[in-house]
């Protein structure tokens, strides 16, 4: 277990009251975008189902920190997914209300969630490797999410697509406070475990896991996808948004892998976080909270 001060975070984390009005969002979202808009739409489908289980892990690892610098991050962070999980909850609601027919994968998501990433009940020694290696894979998928969430950040074409502005504001907002937060759960994990070689292999998993997680799921609400004028072929239609930087390249879950495992790595080394805090204090979703 990690005994060195907690110091790496220069302020505190901490739940945003959010408020969206997605009344108004159609089913392409993303103008003559099909399946750009459907791989953004995983982050309604499954997102909330893998932070629910981040969550979970977190809390229960919360006893074992003693450090109350990181123990108040790691309760800001488990705030914040909260209300991610929240939020786009209403993104998907309004999504059903269009005929998107999302309840049978939703379901699936939570059994598998639940089966793969839950305590099991486990006890003693078992219960604590278990929990490392959930924040060991934890800490990997937050890497990516602090990526994509830089990416939305700074990528100005989805609203050059016209991308209806409340969804742009759900996924700028939730990417902000992605990069925020991105080394809440890495800092939890050296602390309670720290393990290199653990620390590498949940990471290729979180890796392949996501790729195979956002294209079969992107896949899905194709298929789901009511609109007759929805095009054919959605890989084609993928590969095409990916290279025109309409979606992150896919190619981001292998070539960030070097840089996770480099020897010394942490994710306060991704880069400066004025970006994301730039938006938080503007983003019209946490504005609206504010009244």
């Amino acid at each position: 277990m990690g005994s060195a001060a907690y110091t790496d975070q220069a302020h505190a984390i901490h739940a945003r009251d959010v408020r969206f009005d997605f009344a108004s969002v159609p089913m392409h979202y993303i103008p003559g975008e099909v399946m750009a808009t459907h791989i953004i739409n995983v982050m309604h489908l499954v997102l909330p189902e893998g932070e629910r289980a981040m969550a979970q892990a977190l809390a229960e690892a919360l006893p074992l920190i003693s450090d109350e610098r990181l123990a108040e991050e790691v309760r800001g962070f488990i705030g914040q997914e909260s209300m991610h999980a929240g939020s786009h909850e209403q993104a998907r609601r309004q999504l059903e209300k269009l005929g998107l027919e999302v309840g049978p994968m939703v379901e699936l998501m939570s059994w598998l969630t639940d089966r793969l990433l839950g305590d099991h009940g486990l006890t003693g020694r078992a219960k604590h490797a278990w929990l490392c290696e959930r924040l060991a894979l934890f800490a990997g998928m937050e890497h990516y999410t602090a990526v994509i969430g830089e990416w939305l950040l700074t990528n100005d074409k989805l609203e050059a697509a016209g991308m209806h502005p409340a969804m742009l504001d759900l996924i700028r907002w939730h990417g902000a406070e992605e990069v925020e937060h991105r080394s809440v759960v890495y800092d939890a994990y050296m602390y309670v475990d720290g393990s290199y070689a653990r620390k590498a292999r949940q990471a290729v998993i979180a890796s392949v896991g996501l790729l195979a997680l956002f294209a079969a799921s992107g896949g899905y609400l194709f298929h789901r996808d009511p609109e007759p004028t929805k095009g054919r072929w959605w890989p084609l239609q993928l590969a095409s948004a990916s290279v025109r930087g309409v979606v992150p390249s896919f190619t981001t879950f292998f070539t960030e892998i070097p840089r996770y495992l480099r020897p010394g790595f942490h994710p306060s080394q991704l880069g400066p976080m004025d970006n994301a805090l730039r938006y938080l204090a503007k983003s019209p979703a946490a504005r609206g909270g504010l009244s």
